[in-house]
């Protein structure tokens, strides 16, 4: 019942004069209002992306030149500026010959050593599913065990269990650290390209990552809306095991957030540090074996997605769990930047990060996309808790809309009535549609203005050529 979480906003009505302020309609609207610009930041993001990667798709001999010829800024006048600026170039023109020579290796396989492949990548998909099923199952009956224990006080006293009431979290929590290993470990035997396997990886890890929060919401969802009477199924959850069934989510969505600090604290203290202190200063062999730590990229963008993710759902249910993610991640910065800095080494394999903006903001919006479909389901289908929280006098939360549009006048009323009609809304998609297709062609007449200009700077380029040698042959003839 603190300020933390749901329970503790009232129906209150705050006047301000003549105006009023209501409680409920702003809980609401602010979850809306926050999902709603989190969506279209995203999109925003990710089309500057996607319209930079289409812009920057050349081929290869294309890239080398505007590298090598065109790539230094003759503005730099620091040393370390220009140093840095070397470095970069290196590494992007390392990154060109790593990924032709895989190109050029795969090109020149032969059919024994192609089914060999397919049929490793498939034993090795078949691993990763059997790791997924044993994670969401071992969530499932993690939840329903705390759950059981935490409610029944008839039987024993164990709501003041912290191992029972974070089992859940700490299920999770190790599935999340157990499951990128075994992938990584995986990813290695199946010959992607370094591209490629970033972004395999990070669909697996962002999957099971996912999927884990989405096990743990159906199972609440299952345990809160069970009834075993007739009162239950009157009310619609059941209200004998959880009286006040919004903040037991958010509970559940505060203790992930702590865990997940708690988890990547600890593994920089009591892993990083000892392994870099061992590699460095211990003289035995078989502690030096293990090596530094790679910095991986997929798994430092899976944390931020993950804790998002939570930060999203958790929000209506938790309200002062942004605060306490901004405060989170203000420390983890400087644990990761600490942890760079003095743990870990640079990838042995390069990579091109730069061009995985985009996929890493895609997969951002499947986070958000997921923190909609519970949100969305408990504002319309699940009735409001009836024993605290801002919506007691309402069946579900949605419901708030209906009775604040029945007090507008009855202009605004009908003008809000014809914006939500059909014949309002068929048109308005038609329009939206047209202009989504003319976008489209806008973009693709661009991408052939583009391909005729390259082609008419290659065409110059062999004209230059040709004349110079016309030149060279003339000046031989005198």
């Amino acid at each position: 019942m603190t300020s933390l979480f749901y329970g503790y906003y009232t129906v209150d009505t705050i006047h301000f004069g003549h105006l009023k302020y209501q409680v409920p309609l702003a809980y609401l609207l602010t979850t809306l209002a926050y999902l709603s610009l989190s969506f279209l930041w995203i999109v925003k993001r990710a089309v500057e992306g996607f319209k930079q990667s289409l812009v920057c798709s050349e081929d290869q001999f294309q890239s080398y030149c505007n590298k090598i010829f065109a790539g230094w800024d003759f503005c730099i006048t620091d040393v370390n500026a220009a140093r840095l600026k070397h470095c970069s170039l290196h590494y992007e023109l390392k990154t060109d010959l790593e990924e032709e020579r895989l190109r050029q290796r795969v090109a020149e396989r032969t059919a024994r050593e192609k089914i060999h492949i397919y049929c490793l990548r498939i034993f090795l998909n078949t691993v990763v599913l059997a790791v997924l099923s044993a994670c969401f199952y071992s969530i499932y009956r993690a939840t329903v065990y705390s759950q059981e224990n935490i409610s029944n006080e008839s039987k024993t006293k164990v709501e003041d269990n912290l191992l029972v009431q974070y089992l859940p979290s700490m299920v999770i929590t190790v599935a999340n650290f157990v499951a990128p290993l075994i992938f990584s470990v995986i990813i290695r035997s199946e010959d992607y390209s370094p591209g490629f396997e970033i972004r395999l990886t990070l669909i697996r890890c962002v999957f099971v990552r996912l999927a884990n929060i989405g096990v743990l919401l159906v199972s609440l969802w299952i345990r809160i809306t069970s009834c075993a009477d007739e009162k239950c199924v009157a009310c619609g959850y059941n209200y004998q095991l959880y009286p006040c069934w919004e903040s037991r989510v958010g509970q559940e969505m505060y203790k992930l957030m702590i865990f997940d600090f708690i988890i990547i604290f600890a593994v920089t203290v009591f892993i990083d540090f000892p392994r870099k202190l061992m590699v460095t200063h211990c003289l035995v062999k078989a502690f030096r074996w293990c090596g530094m730590q790679e910095f991986a990229i997929p798994d430092n963008v899976l944390e931020i997605v993950y804790g998002q993710t939570i930060c999203w759902i958790g929000t209506f249910y938790c309200p002062l769990l942004p605060a306490i993610a901004t405060i989170k991640y203000f420390i983890v910065f400087y644990i990761k930047k600490v942890s760079l800095m003095h743990t870990c080494k640079p990838s042995t394999r390069p990579f091109r990060a730069s061009s995985s903006n985009f996929f890493f903001l895609v997969v951002l919006l499947i986070g958000l996309i997921l923190a909609f479909i519970p949100l969305g389901l408990s504002m319309t289908r699940i009735p409001s808790s009836k024993a605290c929280g801002a919506f007691v006098n309402f069946v579900h939360s949605w419901d708030i809309l209906y009775h604040t549009i029945n007090q507008l006048p009855d202009v605004l009323k009908t003008v809000l009535d014809g914006l939500a009609s059909e014949a309002f809304a068929v048109p308005f998609f038609m329009v939206i549609c047209l202009i989504m297709f003319y976008l489209i062609a806008l973009a693709g007449a661009h991408k052939r203005v583009v391909d005729q200009l390259r082609e008419q700077l290659v065409m110059e380029s062999r004209d230059k050529l040709f004349l110079i040698r016309k030149l060279t042959d003339a000046q031989r003839l005198r």
